[in-house]
């Protein structure tokens, strides 16, 4: 072979692997691009104070909830989810960030809000980091950055965002300017027209804002709506208004309206559930005394499955939307709470105890892409609402943050029955003048034990005859936090952790008192069980403290009076 044949040779070799480069790199922008399209969408649905009995699928036989019902038949239901904590704000964020409160160390009585360093790792700013365009519907109640609701941050780290800051009531043009141009007056209506605005991409819809020019439409979403109901803030203002739906007007109120299984009523109590000194319950928010009578309990039940048809109805609207625009066979939905509420049983009435009907809440995670196997299943292993955030980054594709404490869901959703904890934790540390107490539960599927500590609060009867007395702002004084708190709320997260023992206990043998109503915590045919219970108690809240210190910033009454803001969030 000559010199030419070798150059030809040569030359014809590199022509060729440069063909093959420019091919593979080709094939490989060409996968890319198959990845992009092909991560699926997500929209994550939360209701505020949600029973789980409050769905057809899960029992309930007077409640119509059509499109969450077929939900759950063409998805899967999880009949044992739990939150973290049982009131709004912590378990809010314990979604947000996948931790307990204990770590992330945020609640109405911390004096503290979610740092922008903690925030970063939050599943929509983790999505958005990540190629996500996201959305944010309706109601916040987690205090986000210096200035917690005041701070903006939250708001910007949305793509697109329509909501308000706290409460919305059920007419949320009352509280916030940012609804004031939608054309409904009820909450969920309102919510509506958000969700038609993210998904037509024309932003026509005045009030919201708007951090891209548009949602491009080869770009997975991530879009959040939450709910400010049936949560008795909102359905309390409910007015049966000539412009509300006939749903908030009429429907259920033909109908006779069961009380509650071990219903009862404030005068015939003989022996309280709990101690008078653990339980102040006269101390409770007055929102809660509607359980107080039958009447008051069964018209609040009536605008609680008024507020749930509307929800169910939106929902149907929102997956007919998805149809129409070719996105339901890429688009997870899952639907959750953020706690449930006691309606009267034991003579209860509230949240934020351990007890089942607090903690246990609806899920239900709908995969049109899962295997026909697993649809329409009913799940009865051990998960939390922390668990959702890490589910999606794992569908997504996404690296999950060091800093969360869920599990991903997703072999469960698959149809495979693998559990992903034996143990489940849960704990209150709102304790204030309202009377909860400091408690802390574990549980597997067969027994729960619950501990509670000393409530040595002042009463909140006491402060409003002091505000009275003394002419003083009495939201300000019963709902404002100052410095001190932030040392009487760190307290409570370390002193369990560092031995505080409890002053009274329960243990309940779930499988056959799933009600909670025999306490064995001093019977010795169960002395081994307690012991075990006492045992796992200690690895999972050890696992809940997490290590290091919380990343939290000052928020009080003292640091928004030093810039200048003491305005509190509506």
């Amino acid at each position: 072979m000559n010199l030419i044949t070798r150059k030809r040779g040569v030359s014809n070799l590199l022509s060729n692997l440069f063909l093959v480069i420019i091919q593979l790199i080709s094939l490989n922008h060409s996968f890319a691009q198959t990845d992009t399209k092909e991560k699926p969408n997500f929209i994550f649905i939360l209701t505020d104070d949600h029973r789980y009995d409050l769905l057809g699928s899960s029992g309930n036989d007077l409640v119509k909830t059509p499109h969450l019902d077929q939900l759950a038949q063409e998805g899967i239901l999880f009949e044992n989810a739990h939150v973290t904590s049982a009131i709004c704000t912590p378990s809010r964020i314990s979604i947000l960030l996948s931790q307990f409160e204990r770590k992330h160390s945020v609640n109405f009585n911390s004096g503290t809000s979610v740092s922008e360093e903690a925030w970063n790792e939050s599943y929509p700013v983790v999505m958005k980091n990540n190629g996500y365009y996201t959305g944010y519907i309706g109601k916040n109640h987690a205090p986000i950055g210096d200035g917690g609701y005041q701070s903006g941050l939250m708001d910007k780290s949305f793509d697109y965002w329509y909501a308000g800051h706290g409460h919305l009531s059920f007419y949320p043009k009352d509280r916030h300017e940012i609804f004031a141009s939608a054309q409904h007056n009820t909450q969920i209506e309102i919510m509506g027209e958000g969700v038609s605005d993210f998904f037509s991409n024309e932003y026509k819809l005045e009030g919201a804002k708007h951090f891209l020019n548009q949602r491009p439409e080869d770009q997975p979403f991530c879009l959040s709506i939450a709910f400010n109901l049936p949560h008795g803030a909102s359905t309390t203002t409910m007015k049966m208004l000539k412009s509300d739906s006939e749903t908030y007007k009429s429907l259920y109120r033909d109908i006779e309206i069961p009380l509650p299984v071990d219903y009862i009523a404030r005068e015939d109590i003989k022996t309280p559930k709990l101690p008078p000194e653990i339980l102040h319950v006269g101390d409770r928010q007055d929102i809660y005394n509607f359980v107080d009578n039958e009447t008051d309990l069964k018209e609040r039940m009536i605008r609680n499955m008024q507020a749930v048809t509307g929800i169910d109805m939106l929902v149907g609207n929102l997956r007919a939307t998805l149809k129409q625009l070719d996105l339901d066979e890429n688009t997870i939905l899952i639907f959750t709470s953020d706690h449930g509420i006691f309606w009267g049983e034991y003579g209860l009435g509230g949240k934020a105890l351990c007890y089942e009907i607090c903690t246990k809440v609806p899920m239900i995670i709908h995969n049109p892409m899962s295997p026909e196997k697993a649809k329409g299943i009913v799940n009865n292993e051990l998960v939390q609402t922390i668990d959702i955030a890490p589910t999606m980054l794992q569908y997504a594709g996404i690296n999950i943050p060091n800093s969360y404490q869920g599990k991903p869901l997703n072999n469960m959703i698959k149809g495979n029955n693998e559990p992903i904890r034996d143990y489940l934790f849960t704990e209150n540390l709102w304790s204030t003048h309202f009377g909860n107490p400091r408690c802390e539960s574990v549980q597997n599927k067969q027994w729960k034990y619950i501990r509670y500590y000393k409530n040595e609060n002042i009463s909140s009867r006491d402060v409003i005859a002091i505000a009275k007395d003394h002419n003083i702002n009495l939201t300000k004084l019963l709902y404002g936090n100052h410095d001190p708190q932030i040392a009487v709320y760190q307290t409570y997260i370390e002193s369990s952790v560092n031995g505080e023992p409890p002053v009274y206990e329960e243990l309940y043998h779930l499988k056959t008192d799933p009600k909670e109503k025999n306490n064995l915590i001093n019977n010795p045919d169960y002395s081994r069980e307690l012991e075990d219970m006492r045992m796992a108690w200690r690895k999972k809240i050890n696992y809940a403290r997490g290590e290091g210190k919380a990343k939290i910033l000052r928020y009080t009454f003292d640091s928004k009076a030093e810039q200048g803001n003491i305005t509190m969030p509506k």
